[in-house]
């Protein structure tokens, strides 16, 4: 039997990754995206680029897209590639929108006319929903986006749905919640945790500033939520579904491990800072995800414990920091 083949946009990051790894353990054939000229190449990628084939293409090139997509003839499309910090966003809400919901309008268009066959996940993001209610959020709950990515991935929902309906394509969202790993970007607060505590205790930090300690989030390990994406493909009909733990830690508690794991006492390093506290973090409730629907229809939960992410985290970054 022929290996199938899966495409991957934004392979060289966290998610992309954990799952082109999942899928070369499967057996699978996987054809990666990355945008031309990355200063980051191949990414974190790069200890097994020889095993991928890897294309060069921006997400919001329709006619690239259609080439790529055309010549590799995936079976499985894994759309990850977004512009993905929320604070950032401000920055260039135009830029925001343009890759994020364009790129995933580009993506649609493309499968649609190039690989109508092909199974397509989207990556969606929590923030479309904006504040928390308190309540676990399902696929129904009430959207209402606090910044530009959050309305940018909501745009992108739509699309998916919009084009599942009319063209009759298996393209399904994957609402995804907050999900970390030592492969997560420095611009994190939980990568920034990790890198401060072991900073600290190698000896090239003082302390470590932090805005709010109280806000809470749904944190998961990006390599159980890679699973996820790819049950939702194997499902008899595309089916948009909320991927999270279910379960919510304040910042603090995500702190109190790190600096615990390293032999710190947190209190002795921490400075509280205004200047990091987002004006839409200061009253939002906290979102934690409904996770009946991921466990009916995918038979999956998240499998790695709060405690047991932060080690993994804080381990790595201690081995970096010992090099």
């Amino acid at each position: 039997m022929a290996p199938r083949t899966a495409l991957i946009s934004g392979i060289g990051g966290q998610d992309g990754s954990y799952l082109a790894e999942f899928l070369l353990e499967r057996g699978d054939r996987v054809v990666g995206l990355l945008r031309p000229g990355a200063p980051e190449g191949a990414g974190l990628v790069e200890p097994i680029a020889d095993r991928l084939t890897l294309v060069e293409c921006d997400i919001r090139d329709t006619a690239g897209l259609l080439r790529t997509l055309g010549e590799s003839a995936p079976d499985e499309v894994y759309h990850l590639a977004a512009a993905s910090h929320v604070a950032s966003s401000w920055d260039d809400p135009v830029a925001m929108a343009d890759v994020t919901a364009g790129g995933t309008a580009a993506m649609l268009h493309a499968v649609q006319r190039a690989a109508p066959g092909a199974r397509l996940f989207c990556a969606g993001s929590s923030e479309m929903f904006g504040d928390g209610t308190g309540e676990p959020l399902g696929v129904d709950a009430r959207c209402c986006p606090t910044n530009p990515y959050g309305a940018a991935k909501l745009h992108a929902f739509h699309l998916v749905r919009s084009f599942r309906e009319r063209f009759g394509l298996f393209a399904c969202t994957g609402i995804l919640f907050n999900h970390e790993s030592p492969r997560r970007s420095a611009d994190f607060v939980t990568r920034k945790i990790t890198l401060g505590a072991a900073g600290i205790r190698a000896g090239t930090m003082r302390e470590l500033r932090l805005g709010r300690l109280d806000g809470q989030r749904d944190w998961g390990f990006a390599g159980d939520y890679v699973d996820a994406m790819w049950r939702m493909l194997q499902q008899p009909e595309p089916r948009d579904v909320v991927i999270g733990s279910g379960r919510l830690h304040s910042v603090e508690d995500f702190v109190r491990a790190a600096f615990a794991r390293a032999g710190l006492d947190w209190r002795a390093h921490v400075v509280r800072d205004e200047r990091f506290i987002r004006p839409d973090e200061r009253v939002a409730l906290p979102r934690v995800a409904d996770t009946r629907g991921a466990a009916e229809h995918l038979d999956w939960m998240a499998s790695t414990e709060f405690e047991s992410l932060v080690h993994m985290m804080v381990d790595a970054d201690i081995a970096s920091s010992a090099r």
